[in-house]
């Protein structure tokens, strides 16, 4: 009995700990809708990018300003409705645990996160313009996996494994070029999916 106590306490202690050196509000629903979206974009983004091509075939890329146009519109889309659903589902659940949205804890996850992911975005919109288009899926890829791992220590370990995943295909994806569509929809969208209905399951009592 005395065992079990203790092991309890322990567990406890860590549980206070964790709760005030670490964000654990992030939602995994939040992460599932993202990786739709994600789905949804990778799509809009083939048909902008390569209408008429065969998808299993290497596809030659070749953008007008106009289609630029369109893939940034479904870029910013895409990034602002996930943003909003994260936020979202993100608060409902810190209100449930009784923990701030914008703590200390908070403040440094978002700032890991945004160092490497503007860099990579600066980045990629450069790379666009210049008409690197190859390039632009494979390094999303590898910067958000960086983002992930970079912010990983101030939230759920579950993260570090998911970036470590993106930046993996993001390799693979630097490898098999030409077929960074593919890449991108399962990191941002199966890998997505996969990681929301994971956490969503964790935090089930």
């Amino acid at each position: 009995m005395e065992k079990q106590k203790y092991v309890e306490d322990i567990e406890a202690i860590k549980d206070i700990m964790d709760r005030s050196t670490k964000f654990l509000s992030l939602s995994g629903i939040s992460g599932v809708m993202a990786g739709c979206f994600a789905l949804i974009a990778a799509y809009l983004a083939y048909e902008t990018i390569y209408s008429g091509q065969d998808y299993m075939e290497y596809r030659k890329a070749e953008l007008s300003i106009s289609a630029l146009y369109q893939l940034l519109t479904i870029a910013i889309s895409t990034i602002v409705l996930s943003v909003v659903v994260g936020l979202y589902f993100t608060t409902r659940k810190a209100r449930q645990l009784g923990q701030s949205i914008y703590d200390k804890q908070a403040r440094l996850l978002l700032i890991n996160l945004a160092i490497p992911l503007v860099t990579g975005g600066v980045l990629c919109l450069m790379l666009l313009l210049k008409g690197a288009v190859a390039l632009v899926a494979p390094l999303t890829l590898l910067f958000y996996g960086l983002a992930l791992v970079n912010a990983s220590k101030y939230t759920v370990q579950a993260m570090q494994t998911l970036g470590l995943i993106e930046i993996g295909l993001g390799l693979l994806s630097v490898w098999f070029l030409g077929y960074g569509l593919i890449f991108w929809a399962i990191g941002f969208g199966v890998m997505h999916i996969v990681y929301g209905v994971v956490m969503h399951l964790n935090d089930r009592p």
